[in-house]
Order: structure tokens, then sequence, then C-alpha cells
């Protein structure tokens, strides 16, 4: 079966790290110099110091650089890094590599969904942000315990306000995506002998036709499951000879050998309703398959940048 769970809203993810936050230690503060110098220190004549605003050019603000940039809108090296920090924190066993495409496949999919709500003219309003971040102060123990979370992972007060803010937006489009699956859908229900080889399944499948039971065949290849698949829309399994078969196939028939990776199938089809409620499993993963083939499409439509290795 094909399950597959995307974590693109932020704000979940806050939510369950931030539950794990533990109070600040205390911090060093080193002291101020004196602004007068002890009485045994050499004078010093400042008589030849040219004038600072004669010699001095005035300071010029450092640009950013960017690590990506989708449709002209661009996000910092240093969110980029406190993120992969933060990623390869919860999760150290992923290669390095991995870990990179993962935080910013992450990065680019929150900033398409974000545009998109934007586009639509979804606003994350301050009374909304700030909401939400009084949620989560109460959650994770007050305001030093999420203050500490925040300098702990590299967060600004301004960039965690940013970040989340796009994460609501991006949360947002998602749901608007996954709304468009429909609550029913057509379905069939079917079973399988699952063989090892092909001569095997050729030789089941000539007894079929010749006569023999399919339950009979059942209990000798699968006495426990039975070879049940349970009731399953269109885009449901992974392996899709299997499904393609069983849509193709009317209640009682059987198909004919197929083969996929996982071996030689025989199927037959036991019911079919053309508007069946979807159980929570299906329609998860056809939500799942929604929202990629909403990202895939999008990102064809972008200009996408990536600055960094």
């Amino acid at each position: 079966m094909y399950v597959h769970r995307r974590t693109l809203s932020l704000l979940l993810w806050l939510l369950l790290v931030l539950a794990a936050c533990q109070p600040q230690a205390e911090t060093f503060i080193a002291p101020a110099a004196s602004a007068t110098p002890p009485s045994n220190a050499p004078a010093v004549s400042t008589a030849t110091e040219p004038s600072p605003s004669a010699t001095v050019p005035p300071a010029t603000a450092t640009p950013i650089p960017p690590a990506l940039v989708v449709n002209q809108e661009a996000v910092s090296l240093a969110e980029y890094q406190a993120a992969l920090e933060r990623f390869q924190r919860a999760q150290p066993d992923v290669p390095v590599e991995e870990a990179r495409q993962a935080v910013l496949d992450e990065l680019i999919e929150q900033l398409l969904l974000a545009q998109a709500a934007a586009e639509a003219g979804f606003v994350v309003e301050d009374t909304l942000l700030e909401e939400r971040i009084e949620a989560l102060t109460t959650q994770v123990g007050g305001e030093q315990a999420l203050a500490a979370w925040l300098s702990e992972n590299g967060y600004t007060e301004e960039s965690f306000r940013h970040e989340l803010a796009r994460a609501i937006a991006a949360a947002w489009m998602r749901d608007q995506i996954i709304a468009t699956v429909p609550e029913t859908a057509e379905q069939v229900h079917a079973r399988q002998l699952l063989l090892s080889s092909l001569a095997e399944a050729q030789r089941v499948y000539n007894q079929l036709q010749s006569g023999s039971d399919f339950n009979v065949m059942l209990v000798y290849y699968d006495p426990a499951g039975l070879g049940d698949l349970g009731w399953f829309p269109r885009g449901y399994l992974e392996q899709q000879a299997i499904e393609e078969a069983a849509f193709a196939l009317e209640p009682g028939e059987i198909s004919e050998v197929i083969e996929t990776p996982l071996g030689f199938h025989i199927l037959q089809v036991i019911e079919r309703l053309p508007d069946r409620p979807l159980d929570p499993d299906a329609k998860l993963v056809l939500q799942s398959k929604a929202l990629d083939a909403w990202l895939q499409e999008r990102r064809g439509e972008s200009e996408i940048s990536i600055l960094v290795p």
C-alpha cells in the first residue's frame, strides 16, 4: 500500500518540538569596558587625530546572502543554515546530502504554498499570529521557555514570527488543496493469490480456469489473511498494475497473472461500488498525492534558484 505523510506544516513541527523545551540557563554577560582609564595609565594625546567625519566613510549595511530564491522571494543563508542544523539535530542518522535536500525541498514547498495563499487573498493577520504565539508560549511553559528554545534553535524573535507566519499561510493553502479530494469514490473490494514464481502462478491460474475454487486456493496459499486487499479507490495502491487489473474486473471475475516487484498476483474482485465513502487511510493517501501533484505543477511554473551547494 502507498502511504506518504508530508510534514509541510512548520507550525505542527514547532508545537511538537517546543513541548520539550527546558528553561534557559543563566547567560554570562561580560562587563563593559570602563569609560575612564585607570589613574596609572599613560596619557594619550589626541591632538594629531584626524576628524572622524573627515576620514571614516559612512557605514553601509552588509547584504544578507540568500540560500535560495523562489519567484523573487529569498530565503536567507542564515535561515537555511539554522533549519539544516535543527533538522540534523532531530534526525542525526540522515546523511548530510539528504538532509540538505530535505531542508531545501521543505523551504521551497513552504514558499510555493505561502505564495499561492497570498495570491488567493489569504493574509496572516497580526491578531492570528499573536494568538498562535500565545498558544505556543502557554504550551511550552511561559515566555522564558519559549525564549530559551528560540535561542537554542537559531531563531530571533523577528525570524520566528516571519517563519511562523509563512507556515500558517502554507498550511492554509495545503488545506485548500487537500479539500479537493472528495469524500467518496468508486471502489473495489478485491483479494489476491500472491505466488513467488511465474511457473507456479501460471499453474494455479490454469487450475482456476479449469474450475478450481478461488477460496480453496486462498486457504492453501494464505490461510491467515485469505489474500484480502480490502476496499480501495483508484490512486491508492502502490502497485499500479494491481490497481488497473482490479478496476478492469467485475465482481466474481479473476485476472490473469500480474507480475510486480512483489511477485506474481492473481486477483479476484468481490464487490464494486460506484460511490463508497473513503476510509481514513485511503483519504490520507489521495490527499498526499493531490498535494504532491499540485507542488510538482507549481514547481514547473516557478522560477527557483538554489544558491547553496
